[in-house]
């Protein structure tokens, strides 16, 4: 049985052999083969396909001494296959590091909304265990403060300065009514706006809102700037899968990978040395991109890297309820000093009769914040973060590297193999000149995206005098 198929594909090779033997030699009898690839191709059938080959005195591009199987029209449609072809291996090429980006900044993002929502709920368990008679009272700052967290972390322009003193400022007159000043009765809505005002000059809460701040911001700004860079890569990826290509390098890549087909040799692929000189010369802006990028992979690299312990989200967020009571218990062990500051700038309250809500938090919530207490430590954002950038490191000469990539893994025909040398079938080791020099300097000015991406990833990778070496960019 294996025998008999071996034989099969012998003779198809033989035949094929004798077939581009006799086309060379010979001359094509008929255009059969083109107009049927022609029109798989382009779909459908076009009117005005050779028969047989004829002289093509009108082509601009595919221009041959011998008979052509082209028409000016055919070699239109060639030249968009061929642009068209080279986006589509483009995007081949770049899928991987796309898909890499992609999802873990999606990852990134999915957890860092779950650690929100597990820090909101350990602070509102606090204030259910602990200071139960105001937890329904701070519901909804505890709410506001951590929908500004997030707001901040997922790139809005919130100031994590004034959402921290937005919070302990509605914290003090709650712990002033039940703590430091408790009582049957409330105290009106004007006497706890004043003490509202009054809490950063009284400062009842000790250092403790300074040290939420600058955690907050030592953590947050970074993970906002990781998450920012991430969709920068994959707006450059984006950008550079739908490059606009030029006439000449549309020309060139017509000639490359479509005007054999007009002398019907319709499998040939082109030189490697010929490959080379075409694709880096429709590439040349993008390897430009090529210190940007690597820049960019290691300025991600130090980020994450001195993400660590205060400067680790995870850690902030998730002990800052300790923070909060740490907050409380100093306003009360301090609470007469500060009833008295109370007194001097609000005057003493004038209460009306009201009782204070219980606190109805839900169990399965507490079940659910309570959970991320017992993680694995290799689930944690900071490992996540370790797993990515190492996989990241693979891709640093990406774009130095793209067209020799693209003509070995695509579009070049192997070594010793017959190739198309922009003229004729020739050995591939003997064409190492292309015919094509490298036209950067004649292709259409940069895309105004692509040239920002040059900006955004110079600015994402320059180095600062702070830890972590990397600008945020509005």
């Amino acid at each position: 049985m294996m025998d008999a198929q071996t034989w099969r594909v012998g003779c198809r090779c033989l035949l094929l052999l004798a077939l581009v033997g006799f086309t060379r030699s010979e001359g094509m009898q008929s255009c059969e083969e083109v107009r049927k690839l022609f029109q798989w191709r382009l779909v459908g059938p076009v009117r005005g396909l050779p028969d047989s080959p004829r002289a093509g005195p009108d082509l601009q591009v595919c221009v041959a001494k011998k008979p052509t199987c082209c028409t000016r029209k055919m070699e239109e449609r060639y030249q968009i296959a061929a642009r068209q072809d080279m986006q589509q291996v483009l995007q081949t090429s770049s899928s991987a590091l796309k898909f890499l980006i992609s999802r873990n900044a999606a990852a990134f993002q999915e957890t860092l909304e779950t650690l929100i929502r597990q820090a909101e709920n350990y602070t509102s368990i606090l204030f259910c265990n602990t200071y139960r008679n105001m937890a329904l009272e701070a519901a909804a700052s505890i709410q506001e403060f951590f929908t500004d967290v997030g707001l901040f972390l997922f790139g809005a322009d919130v100031n994590p300065e004034e959402f921290v003193n937005r919070f302990f400022d509605s914290l003090f007159p709650l712990v002033y009514n039940h703590l430091i000043n408790p009582g049957v009765t409330d105290s009106s809505l004007e006497y706890s706006e004043c003490i509202r005002m009054a809490r950063r000059d009284i400062g009842p809460f000790g250092n403790i809102p300074q040290r939420v701040l600058g955690q907050m911001g030592r953590s947050l700004l970074p993970s906002r700037t990781f998450l920012q860079a991430l969709n920068l890569g994959i707006e450059v990826i984006n950008t550079t899968d739908h490059l606009r290509f030029s006439k000449e390098c549309s020309r060139a890549l017509l000639r490359m990978q479509y005007c054999p087909h007009c002398q019907g040799l319709t499998f040939s692929k082109p030189c490697m040395g010929y490959c080379l000189n075409v694709v880096r010369g429709c590439l040349a802006h993008v390897a430009e991109l090529h210190p940007h990028w690597h820049t960019y992979i290691q300025s991600l690299e130090e980020l994450s890297d001195a993400m660590h312990g205060t400067y680790d989200v995870e850690h902030v967020l998730l002990n800052f309820h300790l923070l909060v009571n740490d907050a409380v218990m100093q306003a009360h062990l301090d609470g007469q000093t500060i009833l008295e500051q109370v007194y001097k700038i609000c005057g003493r309250p004038v209460r009306k009769p009201t009782q204070s809500p219980r606190c109805s938090f839900d169990g399965s919530k507490e079940k659910h914040g309570m959970k991320i207490s017992t993680r694995n430590g290799e689930e944690t954002l900071a490992n996540r973060r370790k797993e990515f950038i190492n996989s990241l490191r693979l891709y640093r000469t990406f774009y130095g590297g793209l067209a020799d990539q693209l003509c070995v893994n695509e579009l070049a025909a192997g070594d010793g193999r017959p190739c198309w040398s922009g003229e004729d079938i020739v050995k591939s080791t003997s064409v190492w000149k292309a015919i094509y020099h490298p036209f950067s300097a004649e292709m259409e000015t940069k895309s105004p995206i692509l040239a920002s991406s040059y900006t955004y990833l110079e600015v994402v990778g320059r180095r600062q005098k702070t830890r972590f070496h990397v600008q945020y960019c509005n």
